[in-house]
């Protein structure tokens, strides 16, 4: 997989797609599943309007980012697990959607639109992304496998 921030606009996503075809032509490989990169988990409505000036809701703001994605030619997003369910319903099931933020219930920091795996999962997420949950734990290895019994 590779991504790039769909906020780059339409031109910037659909080069990285072609530059991910033809580097994969070139050395005999499959073309690797192209991401956008929609709103960052870190971020809400409030910061994405004082602070980068975008009207309109988060979900909305995805949805627009995930449509450009899809136009310049790439496979999926990498979106919050609160905008799964819309993504499922506006682009479909072939859409491929990343999902960051992945937090069990009693993980707190500055990720402000998390889900449990569980929920990111069932609400229709193909991957979910686990770092500080597992990276920042005294035991990693214990909480790697919280993570997977979450899953179960």
């Amino acid at each position: 997989m590779l991504n790039v921030h769909a906020s780059g606009g339409l031109a910037m996503m659909r080069a990285g797609a072609e530059a991910a075809t033809k580097a994969a032509a070139d050395h005999g490989l499959p073309r690797p599943i192209c991401l956008g990169v929609t709103v960052l988990t870190s971020l809400d409505r409030r910061a994405l309007d004082a602070e980068l000036g975008v009207a309109g809701t988060v979900e909305a703001h995805v949805l627009h980012l995930a449509h450009l994605a899809r136009a310049a030619g790439l496979d999926g997003c990498v979106a919050s697990p609160h905008e799964i369910a819309p993504l499922r319903v506006n682009l479909g099931k072939p859409w491929v959607i990343v999902t960051p933020g992945i937090r069990l219930a009693s993980h707190r920091d500055d990720q402000l639109r998390t889900a449990t795996p569980r929920a990111a999962v069932s609400a229709g997420a193909d991957y979910v992304v686990v770092g500080r949950p597992i990276t920042a734990a005294a035991d990693p290895a214990a909480a790697a496998g919280k993570i997977l019994e979450d899953l179960t």
